[in-house]
């Protein structure tokens, strides 16, 4: 009786943990509260776009920052203020994001194409064009998948 009421207790304290943990999820934020990381970032690249709004998505176990800018551009960042994603509606993403090596094939093979989006996480990089093309490059920037 006594180990069903700790595994019970247990139980409680866990679920409630998990309640507060996502009560912060997808918290609007102030720009000055993103990361410097992130914020130096969008000094970088998007210097002539305002932040229209910026949410901060804390998990139990990872926080990311979404950050929409009024041109319409949608900026991904890791716990740490680090680029995840980066998806310009409307314009290409800038060259000084886009990896040197994916740049240049890109550039080599479709001449004609803007990077529209640009995805990275722990096993590659995705990068959407504007002909239609999803191209997918591993870590060394090798070439591993093409969708249309």
């Amino acid at each position: 009786m006594k180990i069903m009421k700790r595994v019970i207790s247990t139980v409680a304290v866990l679920l409630f943990t998990l309640g507060v943990a996502c009560a912060k999820a997808d918290q609007p934020i102030k720009a000055e509260e993103l990361p410097v990381a992130a914020r130096t970032f969008i000094k970088t690249y998007f210097s002539g776009a305002k932040i229209s709004f910026a949410k901060l998505d804390d998990e139990f176990l990872y926080k990311e920052y979404e950050v929409m800018l009024t041109d319409g551009t949608k900026l991904e960042f890791n716990g740490d203020g680090e680029w995840e994603n980066v998806d310009c509606k409307y314009g290409a993403v800038p060259t000084g994001i886009v990896p040197a090596q994916i740049a240049e094939y890109i550039k080599k093979n479709y001449p004609d194409a803007k990077i529209l989006k640009i995805d990275r996480d722990r096993r590659d990089y995705e990068v959407a064009l504007s002909n239609h093309l999803e191209l997918t490059f591993d870590l060394k920037f090798n070439l591993v998948d093409i969708d249309d």
